[in-house]
């Protein structure tokens, strides 16, 4: 089965038309993350990264860049490795692979790129893809709500006030601004800034990897600082 992965409630799907088009019309192109038999892998590699475009019916590879990433290199090194990657896209916003989770994940969302897992060669799927990729773009709503994202304050290091965002849309909850972003794991410490601890963050440190410290700096507001532990990557379904 093929997997899309991000939904309705991503920011991504919320931006979609915003980033897949020029003057309104969706860029034709699909890159996809392949080994040495033609087949999809996934993003850590070794493979190629081929970018296919669409000519009337047929698509044809028009870019290609060797590409693998070593994880145990870190935080610093995939980022730079994923700028790479970014940059060879280009206006291309739709990726397939084999498998794509963590922190690359979020490096390739962070983007604003759609991110199919799919197994097989292009020429099975990149048709088929395109199609659900423009019936998604006319789906999107136009009043769909964004959530808000940490922001980067500097690198792997990023920052939230909750306490903040709900004062102005109070019908946004913690989970759903920040759930996303811990699973993926693609940040060294993050801060935030709430009224009180969220409970369910708590729980999420024990299959997530992280450590967090609190802080109260006044009568209602707390910051917490969670950092990643290195060794340990995210459990969590």
């Amino acid at each position: 089965m093929w997997k899309r992965s991000w939904n309705h409630t991503s920011k991504a799907a919320q931006s979609w038309t915003g980033w897949l088009s020029k003057g309104g019309i969706m860029i034709p192109e699909i890159a996809a993350m392949l080994d040495q038999e033609g087949c999809t892998t996934t993003l850590t590699g070794p493979g190629e990264v081929v970018i296919y475009s669409k000519d009337l019916s047929s698509w044809e590879p028009v870019r290609r860049m060797p590409f693998a990433l070593d994880t145990s290199q870190g935080l610093v090194q995939l980022r730079q490795k994923m700028s790479e990657l970014i940059a060879f896209l280009g206006d291309c916003r739709i990726f397939v692979a084999k498998a794509a989770s963590g922190a690359i994940f979020f490096e390739l969302e962070k983007a604003r790129c759609g991110v199919w897992e799919i197994s097989g060669k292009p020429e099975e799927f990149l048709a088929q893809v395109w199609k659900e990729e423009e019936d998604q773009e006319s789906e999107v709503p136009t009043g769909a709500i964004d959530i808000p994202v940490p922001v980067e304050i500097s690198p792997g290091k990023y920052y939230l006030s909750i306490k903040d965002i709900q004062g102005k849309r109070p019908e946004v909850s913690s989970k759903q601004v920040l759930q996303k972003f811990i699973k993926t794991g693609a940040y060294q410490e993050l801060e935030v800034i709430c009224d009180h601890i969220p409970p369910w963050i708590a729980l999420e440190s024990t299959c997530c990897g992280f450590t967090m410290q609190s802080e109260r700096l006044g009568p209602s507001e707390v910051k917490l600082v969670l950092t990643k532990n290195p060794a340990d990557s995210c459990g969590c379904t």
